[in-house]
């Protein structure tokens, strides 16, 4: 189990490196095919050794190794992230491969998700149409009786955000409804909790947000997204619990 684990640690960090660079090229109508990763200050061509996930970072101390510039600890602290995020799906779907999987690109499309909405305000189309498209696909041939509840799932988590787009445009976009419709086809019924979380977890910052600037907080633009990933990440490893403890 000690192997699993440690394989899954080093690909998620893997994963995390992958979803920052999707984070960075998607946006800008870049292929994440090619070419191959460059300093965005000068433009110099990365070496392969000052690109490996996680370790390029701290063995260069946050900085460009071609022209000094300082590096986003977002980007590390991303890999990290995704690394031990993928441990607690290995551990949350032992013996179900399949869910595993689904999990593990589900993990990927948050943390992209997240950099994008933080850095630029948007949740592309492409990745999630990406994320869905991999979780169907994992799903029609491990669980196709759990299509349709996956189905409804996405309708209705979608549904909801969508009504309150419609009644509060300034404080929710299009992009958030698509996520959380994309969120109920990979968690099914667990959305529900995923959904609580992420508006509780937006509320507190909201309110403290409020306390600290008062009615200056207001003006404030609040990426949702992220909370909607942090959601996400509940709902995958705790939501099913959550669940059986309401209901029981």
């Amino acid at each position: 189990m000690l192997g699993a684990i440690l394989i899954a640690f080093v690909g998620g960090i893997v994963a995390g490196s992958f979803a920052t660079a999707v984070a960075h090229r998607v946006p800008r109508g870049m292929s994440i095919a090619g070419p191959r990763s460059q300093c965005p200050t000068c433009g110099t061509q990365i070496a392969a050794y000052d690109n490996v996930p996680l370790f390029s970072w701290l063995a260069l101390r946050g900085r460009s190794r071609c022209c000094g510039t300082a590096i986003s600890p977002l980007y590390p602290l991303t890999e990290l992230a995704v690394g031990l995020l993928f441990v607690g799906a290995l551990l949350v779907g032992w013996g179900d491969p399949a869910e595993i999987a689904i999990d593990f690109v589900f993990v990927t499309m948050l943390a992209a998700i997240t950099l994008t909405d933080l850095e630029r305000r948007i949740i592309p189309n492409k990745i999630l149409l990406v994320g869905a498209v991999l979780c169907v696909a994992i799903a029609v041939p491990s669980d196709p009786a759990g299509l349709v509840e996956r189905g409804i799932a996405a309708v209705a988590a979608g549904g909801l955000l969508f009504a309150v787009a419609l009644a509060y445009p300034r404080g929710m976009g299009l992009g958030d409804v698509k996520l959380t419709a994309t969120m109920g086809l990979f968690l099914g019924a667990a959305v529900a909790p995923a959904l609580l979380a992420a508006l509780l977890a937006g509320s507190l910052v909201g309110l403290a947000l409020i306390w600290r600037h008062g009615s200056e907080a207001r003006k404030m633009a609040l990426p949702f997204g992220p909370f909607l990933a942090l959601g996400g990440v509940v709902g995958m490893l705790a939501g099913e619990a959550l669940l059986e403890l309401y209901l029981g």
